[in-house]
């Protein structure tokens, strides 16, 4: 089978799935903007596609975004005649569409087969567009308005998708109803023989100190430190937490930029902010023990997760992120917000504690519980693994799961453009 894949970042969220359609003999070809050259990863060969155009100033902010996806879709729209008119004809087309990039390619090949990474369906409801009071919405009553617009690129998409996965019920729950009724729940599955417990771990610290499980460790992991993963929350936490755990360690990873939400003021990070918000709080001697890593490479990150021995994880209700999953499969006990889609992978007191998102008294007390209880934090982080094999296990169920929704997709008669 022929299959052409479409991620701005691959691999992305098919950093499993591709490789395994190459190793079971599909033929699998990436347009991508990753890569400036051609190149072969793991049997994929991967074209680069560059866009063309610039955005128009001076039109209106909500047509900014509509316009970013238009010149990646007709970029890659052209990149993929090239490629047809090579020879190249995918039996089927798997995309994360989010940016656009896909928007065009049932008018290259009518008869592919179109797969869509279904992440998320903005919607106007109160915790999508004020969950987080600290952050209103300048223009409350617009909000509506500007969703429905941002949402053009998915009802784009919905006209020729033939199918759609998504990872967490939360995430496809999101999209409208006759959108959920072509949509595949399956996560793209965590790796649980490599991320385990271990009991001979280390973890170096800047300061030269070296981690183990056997010391007290504080974990919060974020791809950016920011807002919608609960910076400022724990950030506002860590005073208390520091006075009331003279011995604990407390280990942050994540980069100083801007993943999800507003940006913060020129010339400031949202790191930053809340850094210097809480300082002063915090006597000298304490913050010798607060240590920002930035942003690690994969065995780093593992290596926190398995000295860790609580492990904080907030998120307004979003997209869900890989680390709370890797977290849980390396056993960590776990103080996790509640909010959507945390609930599916967190039960309280099963499979970690609880809190509510803004109850900063709550997630200190949480935390200085469990950093009291070892046996405690071994049930829980046992029942936390045991869940992520059950569930999210990569080679033994997600895999298999989306391998058979590929098959199912070539299977179905394709959807063609409205328009032809």
């Amino acid at each position: 089978m022929n299959i052409l894949l479409i991620h701005q970042n691959f691999p992305g969220q098919f950093k499993h799935l591709g490789p395994a359609l190459a190793q079971r003999g599909d033929r699998v070809v990436v347009l991508t903007r990753k890569v400036k050259e051609p190149t072969k990863w793991r049997g994929i060969t991967i074209l680069p596609y560059t866009v063309t155009g610039g955005s128009t100033r001076g039109i209106h902010p909500w047509l900014i975004d509509l316009e970013t996806k238009i010149l990646r879709g007709t970029s890659c729209f052209d990149a993929a005649r090239v490629l047809r008119d090579k020879g190249f004809t995918p039996d089927v087309i798997l995309a994360h569409h989010g940016w656009g990039e896909s928007l065009f390619l049932k008018d290259v090949w009518p008869n592919a087969r179109l797969g869509l990474y279904c992440e998320l369906y903005h919607r106007s409801g109160r915790d999508e567009t004020a969950f987080d009071p600290e952050f209103p919405s300048p223009t409350p009553h617009r909000d509506p308005l500007r969703l429905r617009m941002k949402n053009i690129n998915n009802r784009l998409h919905e006209e020729v998708m033939d199918a759609g996965l998504s990872p967490t019920r939360f995430q496809a729950s999101t999209y409208p109803d006759h959108y959920q009724k072509r949509i595949t729940i399956s996560h793209d599955g965590i790796d649980t023989d490599t991320v385990r417990p271990d009991p001979a771990a280390r973890l170096a610290l800047p300061n030269g100190r070296v981690m183990s499980p056997t010391n007290e460790v504080i974990t919060f992991v974020n791809r950016n430190l920011e807002p919608y993963r609960g910076y400022h929350v724990f950030m506002r936490a860590l005073p208390e937490l520091l006075q009331q755990r003279p011995q604990a360690q407390v280990v942050l990873l994540g980069g100083d930029e801007t993943s999800y939400g507003s940006k913060p003021p020129d010339g400031t990070s949202w790191k930053d902010i809340y850094l210097n918000e809480v300082r002063p709080r915090i006597p000298d001697t304490d913050w010798a023990r607060v240590h920002f890593l930035g942003r690690v490479p994969y065995p780093t990150f593992l290596s926190l997760l398995q000295v860790s021995t609580v492990h904080v994880y907030l998120t307004y209700p979003f997209v869900l992120s890989w680390s709370l999953l890797e977290a849980m499969s390396a056993e960590c006990a776990i103080v996790a917000s509640d909010t959507a889609p945390v609930r599916e992978a967190i039960t309280d007191g099963q499979t970690g504690l609880m809190v509510d998102f803004f109850d900063q008294a709550a997630l200190v007390e949480s935390v200085y519980a469990l950093l009291d209880a070892p046996e405690r934090r071994d049930l829980l982080g046992a029942n936390a693994r045991r869940f992520v094999r059950e569930r999210y296990d990569l080679k033994r169920i997600c895999l298999p799961r989306q391998l058979k929704w590929v098959d199912d997709l070539a299977n179905v008669h394709p959807i063609r453009n409205p328009q032809d």
